[in-house]
Formats: C-alpha cells, sequence, structure tokens
C-alpha cells in the first residue's frame, strides 16, 4: 500500500483551505491551519513531509512563519503560495534556504501536486541520509572501540611470546636453538611493529583532530625510548633540536604519527656501508611548527618522488617498509591543514619537512 503524503497547508482565509482540501485530499493526507500561530504548533505534534504557506496573512507572513518553523521544526520541505508583488520577500527566503520553492497564486492543480511529490522526495531522501548517518557514527564509534581492543589483545600474547624467548634462550648455549629463538624474536617484533601500523593507520586516517597542548620535548624523548628498545642505533649519528618558544596546540596522536613514519624511514633506509647520519629539527612560532627530517640514506629516485605520499607505494626494493608511512604522514598533515614538503636525491639522501599550524583556535571549551 502505497503512504499518503502528509501536507500542512496555512492560509488565513478559510476558502482557500477548503479548496485546497478538497481538490488533493484524493492524493494527500491535508492537514490545514487558519493561522501561523496554529501551523506552528501542528508542526510541532505531527509529522509533515511538506509544509506549504501563503506569504500575505496577518500577524505574520509566510516567510516569518518558516523562519520560526525551521526553529520548532527543520524537517518539513517549505512551499510558499504568493502573488508577483511579494517576488522580493521571496527570493529573500529562498536564498536564506527556509523555502525550496515558491508557487504563485492563483495555483494549477497540476503545479502543486508535482511540486508536493517532488518536495516528498527530498523529504524521503534527506530523512533516508540521516537514518544513514547515524549508522555511519555508529559504526565509527564501534570501530574505535573494535581496532583498539583488537590492538590490546594481539599484543598481549606476542609480549608472552618475547618474554618467554627471551627466558628461553637463558636455559640453552645451543647455537641452533639460539637461532631458532632469534627468528621467534625477529617474527614477533615485526607482528607487533605491523599492530603499531595499523593503529597508526587508524589515528591518522579514521580519527578527528583531538586539540591540546603540545610539549614537543616529551613527545619526543618518549618516542625516542620506543626507538632505541627496536632499533640498533650505535652506528647511527642521531641528532635532534628541539625549540618551543611558544605554546603550540595540535594533535598529539597525529604528530607522533608523523614523526614515527619519518624517523622510521631515515633509519631503515641507511645506506648499509659508511656514515650513517639523521638530523630531526623542530621549531614553533605563534602560528605555525616546522618539524624536519634529514638523512644521508639511500635517497629517492625522481620518478618516484611524485608517488611515495600514495598509498602502498613503495620507492625502493628493499623489503623494509609496508607503503604504508608517508602516506599516513600525508593523512596526518592534511586532516591538520599542515603541507608536507619532500626533497630528495638518489644516493645522496632525503629531506622532509612537515609544516603544522597553530590549531589553538580549535580547541573545544
Amino acid at each position: 500500500m502505497i503512504r499518503k503524503i502528509n501536507v500542512l497547508y496555512i492560509d488565513d482565509e478559510d476558502n482557500n483551505l477548503s479548496s485546497f482540501k478538497a481538490s488533493l485530499r484524493k492524493d494527500f493526507r491535508i492537514y490545514t491551519a487558519l493561522d501561523a500561530e496554529e501551523g506552528l504548533r501542528m508542526a510541532q505534534q505531527e509529522e509533515f513531509e511538506v509544509v506549504i504557506a501563503d506569504q500575505r496573512m496577518p500577524g505574520m507572513t509566510g516567510v516569518e512563519f518558516f523562519e520560526k518553523l525551521v526553529v520548532v521544526n527543520p524537517k518539513p520541505i517549505r512551499i510558499l503560495l504568493t502573488g508577483y508583488s511579494d517576488i522580493v520577500s521571496v527570493i529573500d527566503a529562498i536564498n536564506r534556504g527556509e523555502v525550496y520553492r515558491f508557487i504563485d497564486k492563483p495555483w494549477n492543480l497540476e503545479q502543486i501536486k508535482n511540486a508536493i511529490f517532488n518536495a516528498a522526495e527530498i523529504y524521503d531522501a534527506r530523512k533516508e541520509l540521516k537514518v544513514k548517518n547515524d549508522r555511519l557514527q555508529k559504526l565509527h564509534s564501534e570501530m574505535n572501540q573494535f581496532v583498539y581492543s583488537l590492538s590490546h589483545e594481539l599484543r598481549g600474547p606476542l609480549m608472552s611470546i618475547s618474554g618467554i624467548s627471551k627466558l628461553a634462550k637463558m636455559e640453552t648455549a645451543d647455537p641452533m636453538i639460539l637461532e631458532y629463538f632469534e627468528m621467534i624474536d625477529s617474527a614477533t617484533l615485526k607482528l607487533d611493529d605491523f599492530i603499531y601500523k595499523m593503529l597508526d593507520f587508524y589515528r591518522s586516517t579514521k580519527i578527528e583532530n583531538k586539540i591540546e597542548s603540545i610539549d614537543f620535548k616529551l613527545v619526543f624523548d618518549q618516542q625516542m625510548a620506543e626507538y632505541l628498545k627496536k632499533w640498533n642505533m650505535e652506528d647511527v649519528d642521531f641528532s635532534v633540536e628541539i625549540t618551543q618558544p611558544f605554546e603550540f596546540y595540535s594533535d598529539e596522536a597525529k604528530i607522533r604519527v608523523i614523526l614515527n613514519n619519518l624517523v622510521g624511514n631515515a633509519y631503515k633506509f641507511q645506506k648499509e656501508s659508511g656514515s650513517k647520519k639523521i638530523k630531526i629539527s623542530i621549531t614553533t612560532s605563534p602560528d605555525q611548527a616546522e618539524i624536519c627530517v634529514v638523512d644521508n640514506g639511500i635517497g629517492i629516485e625522481e620518478k618516484h618522488q611524485k608517488d611515495v605520499f600514495n598509498l602502498f607505494h613503495r620507492a625502493t626494493q628493499r623489503n623494509v617498509g609496508s607503503g604504508l608511512g608517508l602516506y599516513m604522514v600525508k593523512e596526518s598533515v592534511e586532516q591538520m591543514n599542515g603541507k608536507v614538503i619532500l626533497k630528495s636525491e638518489q644516493g645522496s639522501g632525503t629531506s622532509v619537512e612537515v609544516i603544522l599550524p597553530n590549531l589553538a583556535n580549535q580547541i573545544q571549551l
């Protein structure tokens, strides 16, 4: 059974209301009101897909009625009946978004039928869109919980395996058995790193900015402690210079994603022989922060440089990267309205500069 569209018509002339209802009652479920105040009360109590109002009414014009209706109940699609002399008011109302369309008087039956059907289609589309948006919001919230829960559940057993492996290595001196345990440690380390990558990927692409005060020295010291656990950096000339004379606000999780991937790439793509250098500098000004990571590693061929920020793109045949790192850097930077500048020369090294705006004005009180 096809549902009938609920239509509310407001007009101060009783004859117009009766004529409207008589002409359209077979096609629609018609409700009428003699003044704007009554129309507002009805719009609060009933669900109407379409509300039609005459422009010229005592006490409150049709445009003024729609302005109040938007506050009381913005869902119905609004149609204004008017004469040519009211065209200025109509244009103003349409420009402000209170009116879907206007129909001049005296109205034509087929014209107003088509207008109601079209308006009802828009109402249904908006209603369906809201349902889908609400569903997406729910899925987004559930996905947040799922990702963090999954990472926790996976890392727990991994740490247990790693701990047991370390204890087992203390119990044997057999080189072959020790080699097996080294393979276990290497595999668990790779899997743990992959879990971190997935968390970083989710933070950089799916989660909205959480603005807070950033202490770059504290953030980097914490990250450095993690790097030293994972990497052997004894043969790397590693220098850090942090200058933060101004308070800076941004998303700390995304800044960690940026640092992890830039520093990680600088370490992983070093030359196999010769001196190894990584220089990190972070400087803030009242308006922005500049993060620069420079290395003297293998560099990136010019033909790959425009694509290295694409998902899963690798600029080298070395099997040490996931193709996610620079993509996550770009996503994190773009979500914070910043920019990335990459300079590289094959065989000579790479420089990546990230410029982030101070988001102090976006703090939610």
